[in-house]
């Protein structure tokens, strides 16, 4: 025992105290990817949490639900028609909807004396005292602990006056959608939102020792197509299901931070082991076991993984809380739920266990130049051991692997897999990394030329990197990594961005647009019937056009479904030819994005059945088109189907097209004062700018991946450059000694940095654009739509930037190596 002491802290907390520095860095590398990873799981687990918390708590010991296709629910006939199928205990009608201003909707629950069947979070509140309140005042709602309002208080929601006969309190009764809800009979909640005789939901609860296959079926049976028939966790999983490109992309993003991690920690931990050589052959030469040596490296960089994945777990909470508040209301929009930041309880487990394997696994391949060194040759000066040398087979090695990446690279984008596509861009970038390991001697030859052609200094420069091509393709690489990643997240987001905002260009055609939603959020709830006549009759107004927008389910996903009548600027209905258009406004059949056919298996010229309301519908999928679905599909029927089938009157946006000669910002403000309040009014490039800022606020979490990038690349920049000069500590010495000056040794120091920074820019410029492009070719399956890649003007932007950070990441060890003192580092190790 005493001698394992000894060892540790020989080898392993004297390393720890010594070079503080690079511990700290190590562990900031990891910290930031494991952060980053935790914000990923607590963004997705979030937006499908909040959805299955609202579910559970009301659904209590509910064994299936009915709910509807669309936010208009179905005919509360249903309930009865449900409640009289065998094995049915009880049939709970609910209405769910949501009511109030953008920054504080509230959801309205509505209930009746069934729900006490239910043992929910809402039990409390439908037997305690608060409902002889509720039954004693007329038009009386019970109101949720966050609803904000008081006993007593009356309030005009919707069409109905409504008077608040309790707030509720309660630890259950505040999980209820964050205790942002009222809770109202039945009848009052289809008033105060427009819906009388129709339901969201039915809970079911099953009489004891049913078969639940059955009871499932024999529901489905009874519902006929009007609904959907689940367990009531469907609605999370159909959550779940539009946000997967989200969650899918996200997910790829963590990965490759953790892929840069892994690559960035080998390189350090290659440079700490090599400068630990005279320890390790004191080691050996007094009887250390190589195992022994690499065991305690890996438990060195298990220490360091747990402490970064930890670290990094209290980050990614914050981080995620951040990231959270930044979505677009787009994200929360398919739910009628509150979205909370809602951290799964495996998200740090998995942050740290991920810190430590990758840890570990870098660290496991470094440590290989252990086994490699004798002790004789460990006092050897950098370069002149054989550890510094490149094996013939290891290159070719590297090369074939590359190549073989590459390939693999075309087949997966040939393949078009949908999402899975992005496993594409994981494969380019192993590739990158294992062909520029292949292509070491030139790479370094070529850094070495342009260090030579910096002056006296630059000569001798070019000689340290010639002897050390080990070390100086690990710098190298750090700089290529940071400009490849650079230029990919920057540029293909400006590709995505910009070809995204060029499919919904039409929206901006006509003089403006009313809706209930602001312009950066999807318009579908519906107007009240009054506002399309007051419109058209405002002075200057030429012509409207109504059109309707829903969440609806098919097949099990939810997709955003586009009513259109002629005139339409919807993006979808502008970009068919004119045949397609005229038997899609004869309701025909159904245009779908090429995602959502994916999703659903089906063609041009195939039959697609609906589920609707009054039942279920087939119906021709007319073409499949381009279209960003950056969540969920989206299909453009008629508006006279989208009305019939989903039993939604009226319209959630009118298009306003102008009089010839009229001011349109005088006749927006006309329209804004007859509109009542919560409508907005706005014009058509403003319609297309709230797109573009939902789209950019939709980016999130690449501008996160970016700074992480940054921040991993800077740190080991620094890392690899300072651990180069403590290997050449007695050189430098030595130069020192036989005349050199301070201003050489610093000069000579920048050069190295200077010749490495314009090849690792070099290589990062040529790999990003790569990058760039192929997330051009496969956007068509991770977006729907067709991206032009187009290079972006900051690319000397990020060359000048990578070429900064090598020289400012190269001051520190400059400034050491200026200051050495002769005595001291000559008779050093």
């Amino acid at each position: 025992m005493i001698a394992l002491l000894d060892r540790l802290r020989l080898f392993n907390i004297r390393e720890f105290t010594t070079h503080w520095g690079r511990t700290a860095a190590s562990i900031l590398v990891m910290a930031v990817s494991a952060a980053f990873l935790v914000a990923v799981i607590g963004i997705s687990g979030s937006l499908t949490g909040s959805v299955a918390k609202l579910s559970q708590g009301l659904a209590g010991n509910a064994a299936l639900e009915v709910s509807g296709v669309t936010d208009a629910g179905f005919p509360q006939e249903v309930a009865a028609t449900v409640a009289a199928v065998p094995g049915v205990a009880a049939a709970v009608p609910m209405l769910r909807d949501s009511v109030g201003p953008d920054d504080n909707r509230l959801l309205v629950l509505g209930v009746d004396g069934s729900s006490a069947a239910l043992d929910s979070n809402l039990k409390g509140a439908v037997q305690g005292g608060e409902l002889t309140d509720l039954l004693s005042v007329p038009n009386g709602v019970l109101a949720g602990p966050g609803a904000g309002f008081t006993k007593g208080q009356v309030v005009q929601l919707g069409p109905a006056r409504i008077t608040i006969a309790a707030v509720l309190d309660g630890k259950q009764l505040a999980s209820i959608n964050g205790g942002h809800y009222l809770l109202a009979p039945l009848p009052l909640a289809q008033r105060i939102t427009n819906r009388v005789g129709q339901l969201d939901s039915v809970l079911i609860v099953a009489k004891p020792n049913t078969d639940a296959a059955q009871l499932s079926s024999d529901v489905i049976e009874a519902v006929a197509g009007r609904a959907l028939v689940g367990t009531p966790s469907l609605r999370a999983a159909q959550t779940g299901n539009g946000i997967l490109m989200l969650r899918f992309m996200a997910s790829m993003g963590a990965a490759i931070a953790f892929v840069v991690a892994a690559f960035l920690i080998y390189n350090t931990m290659s440079m700490a082991l090599a400068g630990r050589r005279p320890v390790i052959s004191m080691l050996r030469a007094l009887g250390g076991q190589r195992q022994t040596i690499v065991r305690d490296v890996l438990a060195e960089a298990t220490v360091l993984g747990l402490i970064g994945g930890v670290i990094g777990g209290g980050i990614g909470v914050l981080v995620g809380r951040y990231a959270i508040s930044l979505l677009p209301g787009a994200f929360t929009q398919m739910t009628d739920a509150r979205l909370e930041y809602l951290l799964p309880w495996y998200a740090i487990p998995v942050a740290v266990a991920a810190a430590v394997c990758t840890n570990v696994a870098a660290s496991a391949v470094a440590a290989r130049q252990v086994y490699r060194v004798s002790p004789v040759e460990a006092l050897a000066p950098v370069g002149a051991s054989q550890a510094d040398v490149v094996s013939r087979r290891l290159l070719i090695g590297a090369g074939a692997l590359g190549t073989g990446l590459a390939v693999a690279t075309v087949v997966v984008a040939r393949l078009h897999l949908g999402l899975f596509a992005a496993a594409a861009l994981g494969c380019a970038f192993a590739a990158e990394v294992a062909l520029a390991f292949a292509a070491t001697g030139p790479i370094v030859r070529v850094a070495g030329m342009v260090a030579r052609r910096l002056g006296p200094a630059g000569v001798l420069a070019g000689v340290n990197i010639d002897r050390a091509p080990r070390r100086v393709w690990a710098t190298l690489m750090t700089v290529t990594i940071a400009v490849s990643m650079t230029i990919t997240i920057t540029g293909a987001n400006a590709d995505a961005v910009r070809s995204a905002r060029d499919t919904f260009a039409s929206i901006a055609d006509n003089d403006g647009w009313v809706s209930v939603t602001p312009e950066d959020m999807v318009p579908t709830t519906l107007l009240p019937p009054e506002v399309a006549a007051k419109v058209a009759a405002v002075p200057g107004v030429g012509s409207i056009v109504q059109g309707q927008l829903a969440f609806a389910t098919l097949a099990g996903t939810k997709a955003l479904m586009y009513g259109v009548e002629p005139g339409s600027d919807y993006s979808m209905f502008r970009s068919l030819d004119g045949d397609t258009a005229r038997r899609l406004l004869a309701g025909e059949g159904v245009v779908l994005s090429r995602d959502l056919a994916r999703s659903l298996r089906v063609s041009t010229g195939d039959e697609l059945t609906v589920q609707t309301p009054s039942g279920e519908k087939r119906t021709r999928v007319l073409k499949t088109v381009s279209y960003f679905s950056a969540l969920t599909g989206t299909a453009a029927i008629s508006l006279t189907l989208m009305r019939d089938w989903f039993a939604r009157a009226g319209a959630t946006t009118l298009q306003i097209q102008d009089a010839p000669g009229a001011d349109p910002r005088q006749v927006l403000s006309a329209i804004k004062e007859v509109v009542p309040p919560g409508v907005h009014v706005y014009s058509g490039q403003a319609a297309l700018d709230g797109v573009s800022q939902a789209m950019q606020q939709g980016l999130v979490l690449s501008r996160i991946m970016l700074v992480i990038v940054a921040v991993i690349a800077a740190m080991s920049l620094l890392n690899t450059l300072t651990l180069a000069l403590l290997e050449r500590r007695r050189e430098l010495g030595i130069l020192r000694a036989v005349g050199s000056s301070r201003r050489f040794a610093l000069r000579m120091v920048l050069a190295e940095a200077a010749g490495i920074g314009v090849m690792g820019a070099a290589l990062g410029v040529l790999f990003g654009l790569g990058n760039q492009f192929l997330y051009s070719l496969l956007a068509t399956d991770l977006m729907g739509i067709d991206v032009k890649f187009r290079p972006g003007p900051l690319l000397a932007v990020f060359t000048l930037a990578a070429l900064a950070l090598s020289l400012l990441g190269s001051i520190p060890p400059a400034v050491r190596a200026a200051r050495l003192n002769i005595v001291d580092a000559v008779s050093a190790d």
